[in-house]
């Protein structure tokens, strides 16, 4: 049976290290790494219980998430000062620490993570691997396409057995609380599009179009023309059925084409989620992209997902778990430096308003649709228990960094001066 995935799962075999060698050379010599984490630790508390059976409190200095901590090998705390959160993740699947909650503990990194500076952070050599590893995966016209098949090449059938029906892979906005996953995505769609102030007969370009349910309402219910770019072969076949199905075949067109690329004129941009996917490199050729296209005037509603601006220099600096194993290429938006960019091309920013606990909302969903997933056998075959083990971390790991406020998702628009 052809095993699927297993190319996320063995991300670190190629480059980026989890820290196992240099674990098991020295895995004695690091107890004054927990005197640094409880040093750092200003919001929150970790309760922590040893390889050898001692149990301590970190922290507990102010208010913040209580984290469950089970080091079942010293190994752990090696990969983690070594190799920062991609030696983390590599000692959480070879069971060197448990903990019933992990969200809790992403969530109380997250927040003192300028306290904590570089102590969950790659060092030295493992550094400099993970960087070039990371480097060599960077988003140029050659490498592009090979990124965006690295993750949502999965097969369309892997995402349907837990996305919404409306298959949107990005976060929801919940009007109210306990609204259903479907409402709070459409909710969001609507939000964005709205920014637009779209009139029918237009013609919108949405840069990275995912599998359609933006383009489907923006055509049926907005009564524009959809231009909708990927990368994807796997998205571009589901939208192109998605949108004859709902009879809108004349009104939108889904492209195989790099944003670098697109050209025309449009009334208006909407992209959700996708500069992320881009890099900082690529960031000023997103933005020129997008202002070389809008008409005089015209409106980019955008969805995009930043780090906090004191913490972006370091975070930029050190390839983490997201981009070793599940987004190569990526990294979050500094808005202060992206704002700059996006005004030196004649985009001016308005109205920007963040959603960041509707984010952790959104994963805790989904990831309790992927375990309902599992537990009911509804993944196609070939996704095996390592795959469905990382793929759990990450819906956790992202959690807790929404829950914490050190990242965040925003809607902005940017008008054409």
């Amino acid at each position: 049976m052809l095993q699927r995935g297993k190319h996320l799962v063995a991300a670190d075999r190629a480059l980026a290290t989890g820290g196992g060698l240099i674990a098991r050379l020295f895995a004695g010599g690091f107890h004054n790494l927990i005197e640094r984490i409880d040093a750092g630790i200003c919001e929150g508390r970790i309760d922590a219980t040893f390889p050898d059976g001692a149990f301590r409190a970190l922290g507990g200095r102010g208010d913040g998430p209580i984290a469950i901590v089970h080091l079942r090998s010293w190994r752990a705390l090696v990969r983690l000062v070594t190799s920062g959160s991609v030696g983390w993740y590599k000692a959480w699947a070879q069971g060197e620490w448990t903990s019933p909650d992990p969200v809790a503990l992403f969530d109380l990194f997250m927040r003192n993570a300028a306290r904590l500076g570089d102590t969950g952070r790659a060092k030295g050599p493992w550094k400099l691997v993970n960087r070039i590893a990371h480097g060599l995966r960077a988003n140029n016209k050659s490498r592009a396409r090979r990124n965006i098949a690295h993750h949502y090449d999965l097969g369309n059938d892997f995402y349907a057995a837990w996305l919404d029906a409306g298959m949107t892979y990005s976060s929801a906005i919940f009007a109210a609380p306990g609204d259903s996953i479907e409402a709070a995505q459409e909710h969001k769609v609507r939000l964005l599009l709205d920014r637009l102030a779209l009139k029918p007969g237009q013609h919108l370009l949405e840069i990275g179009c995912g599998w359609g349910g933006l383009a489907e309402i923006a055509a049926r219910d907005y009564g524009v023309h959809v231009t909708g770019l990927t990368l994807s072969s796997e998205q571009k076949a589901y939208c192109d059925g998605r949108l004859a199905c709902a009879g809108l075949s004349g009104q939108t067109r889904i492209e195989l084409t790099d944003y670098r690329d697109v050209a025309g004129s449009y009334d208006a941009v909407a992209s959700v989620e996708m500069v992320e996917a881009v890099g900082q490199e690529y960031w000023p050729a997103y933005l020129e992209s997008i202002a070389r296209v809008l008409r005089p005037g015209g409106k980019a509603a955008l969805q995009l997902i930043s780090i906090r601006d004191d913490l972006f220099e370091l975070y930029a600096a050190n390839a983490d778990f997201i981009q070793a194993y599940i987004f190569p290429g990526g990294l979050l938006i500094g808005e202060d430096r992206f704002r700059r960019l996006a005004q030196e091309e004649g985009l001016s920013w308005h109205d920007r308003k963040g959603y960041g606990l509707h984010y952790a909302e959104t994963l805790k969903a989904w990831r309790g649709r992927y375990e309902r997933a599992v537990a009911e056998h509804l993944f196609p075959a070939g996704f095996d228990e390592a795959f469905h083990k990382l793929w759990r971390y990450y819906l956790m790991y992202c959690e807790g960094g929404f829950r914490s406020g050190g990242i965040d998702v925003a809607q902005v628009t940017l008008i054409k001066d």
